[in-house]
């Protein structure tokens, strides 16, 4: 049900920008559901299931939005949180959003940068993780790379690339990529996640990634080596 357009008629306001109501489309029939709106909702509306949220008391409602409006998971469950007795289980949604970093260790006037692999990847590319509840987007960069490299990092200001694209089915994500510095070469990746990792210099990494939107950062990590210390 994830990206369908439905007919949602509104139930009532439960918190601000948070309405309850009834979702119906070709395959959907008077569906439970929540709508997250910006604007002001009355009878009824068109709009997006941008998820579908199953909970610890064994229901499962969608979550409706405006088309255009875009929403992701911790904004959502942030939302959700604003009801008594309405615990999250799981949820589905249909934006995800990740932030991640180019990380660069400078030896002398020699740089290289790294890169790792996932479990479930084939190809190297840059450490990254899925904005939690309450972090800012550098924030989230910063303790992604710890987490998955044990490095820690500094973000170099005025860099912030964003890379847009459907992994998988319906599913639509964006990766904003910051530029760090870090003091150490020395990782520790997270075996739950990481299969391995690499330092390279910047044009063994243009050879090394194969993705687009990771060799468009690679070309603007380039542009702003210069201002590393």
């Amino acid at each position: 049900m994830i990206a369908k357009k439905v007919k949602v008629n509104v139930y009532g306001m439960l918190a601000e920008g948070l309405y309850s109501g009834y979702a119906n489309a070709d395959t959907i029939k008077n569906k439970s559901a929540y709508i997250i709106s910006k604007k002001p909702l009355r009878d009824f509306m068109f709009g997006v299931v941008i998820a579908v949220a199953a909970f610890k008391n064994g229901g499962e409602k969608l979550i409706v939005a405006p088309e255009g409006e875009i929403y992701y998971e911790p904004y959502i469950r942030e939302k959700l949180s604003r009801l008594r007795n309405a615990r999250i289980e799981s949820i589905s949604c249909l934006y995800e959003k990740s932030c991640g970093a180019i990380v660069i260790y400078k030896s002398g006037d020699h740089c290289k940068i790294l890169l790792v692999r996932n479990h479930n990847g084939r190809n190297y590319s840059f450490p990254k993780g899925h904005v939690e509840q309450g972090e800012t987007e550098e924030q989230t960069a910063i303790r992604e790379v710890k987490e998955e490299t044990g490095l820690d990092i500094t973000i170099i200001p005025s860099f912030r690339e964003v890379a847009d694209y459907c992994p998988f089915g319906k599913i639509r994500k964006r990766v904003v990529f910051f530029m760090a510095q870090t003091m150490s070469d020395k990782v520790h990746i997270q075996e739950e996640e990481i299969d391995s990792y690499i330092w390279v210099d910047l044009n063994e990494a243009h050879h090394r990634c194969t993705y687009d939107n990771d060799l468009r950062v690679i070309r603007k990590a380039r542009e702003n080596i210069g201002k590393l210390k």
